[in-house]
């Protein structure tokens, strides 16, 4: 049962916090060169429909962020689950795998999530973003992605393990 629950955790990570991680690294840039696109002065067709394709983008990557992220929960039950069925859930590693996922999961709905939302309604208002909120939910994004790969190394490398090298 053990490797049963270990693979559907591992599976769950990949297939919601994947599309997370990159969706939200790339809405930044994404962003940004949408409001490259938004006109100046009253713009020909062609550059109205470009505008809505960048805007299109952003709004896509949004929701790729805000429906993996729900199906991210799937990630810390299956943990548990695993963690309980392994009996580890005592161990330092495993604690501090759960408070730096919790850390990231907070980021993520306090911070990038929000300032995604924020970027987007501009971008559909029709209104420029600023270099500045692009930057600041980049270096968000990437605290968040930086939690998740230290998550990773700590489920693979398992401090005190007797099963690895």
């Amino acid at each position: 049962m053990t490797k049963i629950l270990l693979s559907l955790h591992v599976l769950a990570a990949i297939i919601a916090v994947g599309p997370v991680t990159v969706a939200a690294s790339m809405f930044p840039a994404a962003a940004r060169k949408a409001t490259a696109a938004l006109p100046v002065v009253p713009a020909p067709p062609a550059a109205s429909a470009d505008t809505a394709g960048e805007a299109g983008t952003v709004r896509l990557l949004h929701r790729i962020c805000r429906v993996y992220a729900g199906l991210g929960i799937a990630v810390p039950v299956l943990g548990f689950a695993t963690a309980a069925a392994m009996g580890v859930l005592q161990d330092a590693w495993l604690i501090a795998s759960i408070t730096l996922t919790a850390v990231a999961a907070g980021l993520l709905a306090a911070f990038v999530l929000p300032r995604q939302e924020e970027l987007l309604e501009k971008l559909t208002g029709g209104r420029p973003v600023e270099r500045a909120a692009t930057a600041r939910l980049a270096m968000f994004t990437g605290l968040f992605n930086l939690l998740w790969a230290t998550v990773t190394i700590l489920m693979i490398v398992r401090p005190g393990s007797t099963t690895g090298a």
